[in-house]
């Protein structure tokens, strides 16, 4: 068997030890995580691509910086009718086998709408108390169709896991926010409870020990009818997550905000799962337990000017692929 070991070039760091929600984890899940828990106030780099050009953004990063991110991000949208997974998994493939970190999220339509699914009228949709509670249900008609859902996500990351591959797996995001169909639902019977049935489904049925489950909110904010609250509500809490992760768009890089993910994570590492504008030098200076920020897609253009760039890239800190090395 390949061992898959991560290692930190030319960085003295002291060693800590972390070990995966999932007893079983695949020696590859153990050793990424491993590697993410003593970065030592370094950051890696990361950078999304939409998942019908899913190296499109990434090589942008690299023809501006002249290095390539250490992690490469995508989707597993159905937003077509081929297989959701076909063209990330053969991406996910060529990225780890150049040397990159892996993380995938899942926008997923609601479990009662057919694939391809919608983004107004199924992805950003709602449901209402009485489907959540069937939704959540065993054995119910939506339960055994969001089973439908999580099974055929499964066959995607399984053929990652069979060519021992480790996932930053970040589904079901922005939970604490107000947009998406498992949004909002606070409580030990709201999102809790469906991320839970998620974690049992894809580790205990299906047996996809090399996910590393980063649990991904958004920055807290108090928009009218745009609101995401508070962490604390949606947290599954420390059996069911590896890492804790936030996403910040506009700048909005919140010092408490900070700090209260830190204090909830209570040890476990905690990222920047999307971000629009980078966060500039100053405050990663500020906040230096961020493990990775990841650009999202378009955003490293539309929202981030060259010089922005350059300066997050070029910082000592900043871990871009060649910092990092895959050993066997």
């Amino acid at each position: 068997m390949r061992i898959f070991t991560f290692i930190l070039l030319f960085v003295s760091i002291s060693i800590h030890a972390q070990s995966p929600v999932n007893p079983d984890a695949s020696d590859e899940a153990k050793a990424l995580l491993h590697y993410i828990s003593n970065l030592n106030g370094h950051i890696l780099s990361g950078q999304h691509s939409y998942n019908h050009d899913p190296a499109q953004y990434y090589d942008v990063v690299t023809n501006i910086t002249g290095k390539k991110p250490a992690i490469w991000g995508a989707d597993l949208y159905w937003s077509g009718n081929e297989n959701p997974g076909d063209k990330v998994v053969e991406e996910a493939i060529k990225k780890h086998n150049e040397g990159a970190i892996i993380t995938i999220m899942w926008h997923v339509g609601r479990p009662m709408d057919n694939a391809p699914f919608g983004w107004k009228s199924s992805v950003q949709n709602t449901i209402n108390d009485k489907d959540w509670k069937a939704l959540t249900t065993p054995g119910t008609v939506l339960n055994k169709r969001w089973e439908v859902q999580v099974d055929t996500i499964a066959k995607s990351l399984k053929k990652l896991q069979n060519k021992k591959i480790a996932v930053l797996w970040r589904p079901y995001h922005e939970m604490n926010g107000v947009w998406f169909w498992w949004g909002n639902k606070s409580g030990k019977d709201g999102y809790v409870k469906l991320w839970k049935m998620l974690y049992h489904r894809l580790t205990d049925v299906h047996k996809l020990n090399n996910l590393i489950w980063v649990w991904n909110a958004n920055s807290p904010r108090d928009i009218p009818y745009d609101e995401a609250f508070a962490y604390n509500d949606y947290y599954p809490g420390k059996k069911y997550v590896d890492i804790l992760a936030t996403d910040v768009y506009h700048f909005d890089y919140e010092q408490k905000d900070y700090e209260s993910l830190l204090k909830l994570a209570d040890g476990k590492p905690i990222a920047l799962g999307e971000v629009g504008q980078l966060p500039k030098a100053n405050i990663l200076e500020k906040q230096p337990k961020w493990s990775w920020f990841m650009v999202w897609a378009n955003w490293i253009e539309t929202a981030n000017n060259k010089e922005g760039i350059l300066e997050v890239y070029n910082r000592p800190n900043t871990l871009t692929k060649d910092n990092i090395s895959l050993k066997k």
